[in-house]
């Protein structure tokens, strides 16, 4: 976190100063915005922190509620989240409030009684090696919190206006062309926006109000879940615990944070299409469940902090934008959805949430390099395109997943009745340990992400997937860290240089980037910007940090921007002693250069030579500025 860039300030540095348009911002929201988000569940927080970086955008968020969510409903934060809340500068302290789910564990019936259930086995939870985060468990409510509170600290003072339920919307034409009508109170208003984010929910008004449904199969199995305080002889109560009994359903055991609380999902079996009887299960009979299937061991259930009972489906919208999707006109969108409002799936792999937050990750960043200037808008015309497919692979893997660990146990008496078995289980969990990190998405060749053809040059960074972070020692401060944690939510590319044997052409890409009138950063930086508004340019050394004279690199590298034109000293690494990152990421011997777009995926992989390429790249994404 760097902070005084502006000049020493005393008292919390996480608290921004406010900017001048958050110190004139009225308290009602204003009759013109350029963003309108609706909702404040984990899209619509996301998409309010990552905006609120931006104070010259208007961007105002709207909640039915009264207030902020108090409890929760997801609660599984998977490695790639957490990844992404380091962007934000939060990971830190979601990991020391968070459980850290570090094994499965699975019970089934015992040879010996099948009456009983016995320990069957165990996996790693997440395999080593695929993210420098863990999966960690922090209920919904708490997630939120986190990223509201991001944005009320922000130059931007965002904070949700709540009370405030959305009514309807017409898309126009001009400068600000939604016309949003609201509802607080008893009385309707009308504000206009440049876009509107619909992030409210599986029940979206928004999604109804441009026209898109959610489609796909029906309910047809039950769960109930609850959050339980109780004292138990279960021994593995603190570890994730899948169990199967012998007819008496299915149990997924997940502790919580804080050292007590555990949440049970409750196999309650089919129900009917329409049948809604299934919801007024209560917690007692949940817990009766529970107990039956986990005989011979028991829960003296204390106090449920929530519950709740649901079913199974998956469903899916067509498109994520308001745009008519036989449209060949090249409409613009200025209308999206996030979240539960465009895809909907059980809670059984833990990516609800999840997913939701990177769809807001995707279009926030979007938004914002529109709304200030630096692209066209065609642009946005992106994220349905790359988040419709990643909502699909989830349905898919959910349907999957779902009907999976709803299987009864295998009987070796009864092998008709099929069934999985306890190491077929273990395998499964083990298989889709990439998927659950959620680091299993990759989008497809656009001009947002390159076609391959130099991937060989750093095979660890997979085009079109997360940046994979490494550790580095960073040269000015000897300092070691992992790369990726350079990369913060700020809406700027990176472009990280790897050194070949020799580093000569390094030095001499930097040099172009900072100097030629060909370079995008000399063509692409607003008038006035520091050199890295747009693009911020990390070099990585094969030596160690000893090795590398600081000041005799590129400008670029060493860039004197903010206020007071001061130095910039964290942009230049060195290898980690203990682990290569040239080694681990398969750099080639001739270097890379690794280009990562603003949500922490790799654009493209160039050699250090392409300036050509380079140059097209970026003249794909960006506009040049006004004169």
């Amino acid at each position: 976190m760097q902070f005084y860039r502006d000049g020493y300030r005393p008292g919390d540095p996480e608290i921004e100063p406010a900017a001048p348009q958050a110190q004139q911002r009225p308290e009602r929201i204003p009759a013109e915005v350029d963003v309108l988000i609706v909702g404040t569940g984990p899209a619509g927080t996301v998409l309010a922190a990552q905006l609120a970086a931006f104070p010259e955008i208007n961007t105002r968020i709207v909640e039915r509620r009264e207030g902020p969510l108090q409890v929760g409903q997801a609660d599984g934060v998977a490695c790639r989240t957490v990844e992404m809340f380091e962007a934000f500068g939060l990971a830190q302290g979601l990991l020391r409030e968070a459980y850290w789910v570090n094994e499965v564990r699975f019970w089934g019936p015992s040879a010996a009684d099948r009456n009983h259930i016995e320990r069957t086995g165990w996996v790693e939870d997440t395999p080593e090696g695929l993210s420098e985060m863990p999966h960690v468990i922090v209920n919904q409510a708490r997630m939120q919190q986190y990223l509201l509170d991001k944005a009320a600290k922000s130059a931007s003072k965002l904070e949700p206006n709540y009370g405030v339920e959305f009514v309807t919307l017409e898309v126009g034409e001009g400068e600000h062309p939604v016309a949003v009508t609201l509802r607080e109170g008893d009385e309707e208003f009308t504000v206009r926006a440049k876009y509107v984010v619909g992030c409210d929910g599986a029940r979206s008004n928004v999604r109804r109000a441009i026209g898109r449904k959610l489609e796909g199969d029906a309910a047809n199995h039950a769960w109930g879940v609850m959050d339980v305080l109780a004292v138990t002889d279960f021994p593995d109560w603190r570890t994730k615990n899948v169990i199967q009994s012998a007819g008496k359903g299915s149990l997924l055991m997940i502790p919580r944070e804080g050292g007590n609380m555990v949440r049970l999902y409750v196999d309650l079996g089919e129900v009917q299409a329409g049948d809604r009887s299934i919801r007024d299960t209560t917690v007692e009979q949940l817990t009766e469940v529970a107990n039956a299937i986990l005989h011979p061991y028991s829960i003296d259930v204390r106090s449920v902090a929530w519950s709740s009972v649901y079913e199974v489906g998956q469903r899916l919208a067509a498109s994520f934008d308001d745009v008519p999707i036989d449209d060949a006109s090249g409409r613009l969108p200025h209308v999206f959805i996030a979240g539960d409002a465009c895809h909907t799936h059980s809670a059984k792999a833990g990516q609800g949430m999840n997913v939701s937050m990177q769809d807001a990750f995707n279009l926030g960043w979007k938004l914002a390099t529109v709304l200030r200037g630096n692209a066209d808008a065609s642009l946005l015309h992106s994220y349905s395109a790359e988040r419709q497919s990643v909502a699909q692979d989830l349905i898919d893997f959910d349907k999957h997943w779902s009907h999976f660990i709803a299987q009864p146990t295998f009987d070796p008496e009864h092998p008709e009745l099929g069934g999985n078995t306890a190491e077929e289980m273990r395998e499964e969990f083990a298989r889709q340990g990439r998927y659950t990190a959620g680091l299993a998405t990759k989008y497809e060749p656009s001009a947002l992400t390159g076609a391959g053809e130099h991937q060989a040059l750093a095979t660890g960074f997979g085009i079109g997937e997360r940046f994979h972070s490494a550790p580095v020692t960073r040269v000015a401060d000897a300092r070691r860290m992992e790369l990726g944690h350079a990369h913060q939510s700020d809406g700027r590319w990176r472009a990280y240089l790897f050194a070949g044997e020799d580093a000569s052409s390094l030095v001499e890409l930097a040099a172009w980037l900072g100097d030629d009138a060909a370079s995008p950063l000399r063509r692409f930086t607003p008038v006035g910007a520091d050199i890295d508004a747009l693009v911020d340019v990390h070099a990585i050394f094969r030596t160690g940090h000893h090795e590398v004279e600081i000041s005799a690199l590129p400008a670029v590298l060493l860039p004197q921007t903010g206020p007071l034109r001061i130095q910039d000293w964290e942009k230049v690494w060195a290898l980690d002693p203990k682990r290569d990152i040239f080694a681990e990421r398969g750099i080639d011997a001739e270097g890379a250069l690794v280009i990562v777009r603003p949500d922490q995926y790799v654009a493209n992989v160039l050699p250090l030579s392409a300036r050509d390429e380079i140059a097209s790249f970026f003249a794909g994404i960006f506009i040049a500025p006004a004169s």
